[in-house]
Formats: C-alpha cells, sequence, structure tokens
C-alpha cells in the first residue's frame, strides 16, 4: 500500500514539475495560444451562450486554455494564456495555483476571467489579484446555465477538459501579466 502512495506521490511531483518548467518556457509571447485561448472561449460560450454577455460588456479578460492540475495531498495547477481588452490581445499571463488538502488526481481545465471595469483589470494587470479559497468559479457544462455575478469586479468561469480530479472551487490562485511585444 505504501509502495503504491509513493509511485503516485512520486508522479504527481514529476507532473508538477513538468508543467511548472514548461510554464516558464510558455512565458514567451506564442500566436499558437492565442488561437488556444479564443478556441477554449468560442467552446465555452457554445455550452453556455449566455457567457457571450460577459464578453461584450466586460472592460477585459483572461483566457487560460488549458490549465494543468495535480495533487495528492500537497497540489498545484499552472497555465498560460491571454489578455484582452477591447476584444484585442494585449498580453499574456501566467497562472500558477498551490493547494493543501484533501485531493487526489489530476485534471486539465480552461479559465476565463473577467473584469468588470478598469479597477479590476489593472489590479489584475498590476499584479496585485490574487485568488484565495473564499473565492469560487462556475463551473460550465453543456447546456449549462450562467447566473454569476462579478464578485469585487471579477467574475470567473471553468471547463473541465479532462482528467480524474473535479473541482468548481479554486484558491491560491496568482497570476502574472505580461504586456505584448
Amino acid at each position: 500500500m505504501k509502495t503504491q502512495y509513493l509511485k503516485k506521490s512520486l508522479f504527481c511531483l514529476i507532473v508538477l514539475s513538468i508543467t511548472f518548467s514548461s510554464n516558464l518556457y510558455a512565458q514567451k509571447w506564442n500566436p499558437e495560444r492565442l488561437k488556444e485561448s479564443k478556441e477554449a472561449l468560442n467552446e465555452m460560450i457554445k455550452d453556455s451562450p449566455k457567457l457571450q454577455t460577459f464578453v461584450d460588456k466586460s472592460y477585459g479578460y483572461v483566457v487560460f486554455p488549458r490549465v494543468t492540475k495535480a495533487g495528492i495531498g500537497i497540489g498545484g495547477a499552472a497555465g498560460t494564456g491571454i489578455v484582452f481588452r477591447n476584444h484585442l490581445d494585449v498580453g499574456s499571463s501566467s497562472l500558477k495555483q498551490a493547494s493543501i488538502g484533501l485531493q487526489l488526481g489530476g485534471e486539465q481545465y480552461s479559465e476565463v476571467i473577467f473584469f468588470e471595469n478598469k479597477k479590476a483589470y489593472d489590479h489584475f494587470i498590476n499584479g496585485k489579484l490574487k485568488f484565495n479559497a473564499q473565492v469560487s468559479a462556475v463551473a460550465i457544462t453543456a447546456g449549462a446555465s450562467v447566473d454569476a455575478a462579478y464578485n469585487e469586479g471579477v467574475a470567473v468561469f471553468t471547463r473541465t477538459k479532462g482528467g480524474l480530479m473535479y473541482q468548481a472551487s479554486i484558491g491560491g490562485q496568482h497570476f502574472k501579466f505580461r504586456p505584448k511585444k
């Protein structure tokens, strides 16, 4: 039993190491990520058309097309995405998350964060936006109703892509913004 636990722990640590190191490499501007971000947002809108209202009325938003999360007791997640203002790509962002508690498995999901106003958007691009365990995300599923409102100028939506761990709650997320050059 201990051997199996150690193997799973080692596997998760390897996955996390690869995820975080590939995230460091991915910090340069990547046109493919722009395409992936637009596709991820379109998939979310297809599953829940009311999301289009957030796209149309938000001050800005960031799309993380693929966030990889894994954990056994201690976990982490990482992803890179594209920041939009007036529906134009203005930069990229990295997401890192650490968590501790009852967790086992791994998953990939897409995440979009909408900013209701300039204050919330500026808070994000200046590196001051951090999510704690109290912030929750609305999980998008096919045919789901999007009845979410902004909380302190921010609305968060996720869409599971696959894996063995499902969680609509997010916690301990940190972001880094890089303007497009």
